[in-house]
């Protein structure tokens, strides 16, 4: 059964929220055959990703960077799943406050150095998240897990 890993950092509720709208759409009845595995980046390890065929990933801004937790989960992961997981489909959304340019940008940056192929474009929400973010974050969910159906 193909296993999609959501690594996240939720510190706020705007955040919070956001999460459970990709884990809604990724865990939605219609996706079938799809095992989803939540992990918080500061606990998610290499061994997480390499058992798993896909990923979303989630983030707030901070400081014009991801945050602190997730760059920890691509430092620790990076060379170990270097090889083993190229070409394999990510998505990711990222919360701000006011921009999210270099988050956005760190996270290209390192999916790129790991040649894993974006499955969905990437859901970006500055202030608080309105009805049409919440849905973008079930539909980030929805797709990267739909596209792992393919594979059962």
């Amino acid at each position: 059964m193909p296993t999609l890993l959501i690594v996240h950092h939720t510190p706020s509720p705007n955040c919070q929220e956001l999460f459970e709208a990709v884990v809604s759409g990724a865990t939605t009845p219609e996706i079938e055959g799809v095992r989803v595995v939540r992990r918080a980046a500061l606990s998610a390890t290499a061994t997480d990703v390499l058992e798993a065929d896909g990923y979303l990933l989630g983030t707030p801004a901070n400081l014009g960077y991801m945050s602190g937790a997730l760059k920890h989960f691509f430092d620790q992961i990076y060379y170990p799943c270097l090889d083993e997981t190229r070409g394999r489909p990510f998505g990711y959304w990222v919360h701000g406050g006011n921009d999210v340019t270099g988050a956005v940008r760190a996270v290209e940056t390192v999916t790129t150095g790991l040649g894993w192929r974006r499955a969905a474009d990437a859901v970006t929400v500055t202030g608080a998240p309105g009805r049409p973010d919440v849905q973008a974050c079930w539909e980030l969910g929805a797709t990267v897990a739909a596209g792992l159906m393919d594979e059962v």
